[in-house]
């Protein structure tokens, strides 16, 4: 082979490699502008929701300073409304497969 097509071989090697990584580029590029974009209006709900309520204030103990009685109960507490919930959950979707299964 005569040494010009050696250089034409690695010349479009070479731009198909710039096209690539070029196509790459810009890719990146418009993912990187929708998550600033996304980002911007997050922070803009964000700060919306600071300014609607200010006053909320969250009082947290920590487990280890609290009285023990009152941890277990919280736990108790806590345990009851996770099951009732389910059951309600639960009875939902009975409700819902009998309506599924009848509705001819």
């Amino acid at each position: 082979m005569p040494w010009w097509s050696w250089l034409l071989i690695w010349g479009v090697l070479v731009a198909g490699l710039f096209t690539v990584l070029g196509w790459y580029a810009m890719t990146l590029y418009r993912k990187a502008v929708t998550t600033l974009r996304a980002l911007e209006l997050l922070s803009d709900q964000v700060s919306a929701v600071d300014l609607v309520a200010p006053s909320v204030s969250v009082s947290f103990v920590p487990a280890v300073f609290a009285d023990a009685a009152v941890v277990l109960r919280n736990v108790e507490q806590n345990r009851a409304d996770r099951s009732h919930r389910n059951q309600v959950r639960r009875d939902a979707r009975i409700v819902r497969g009998k309506l599924m299964r009848n509705a001819r």
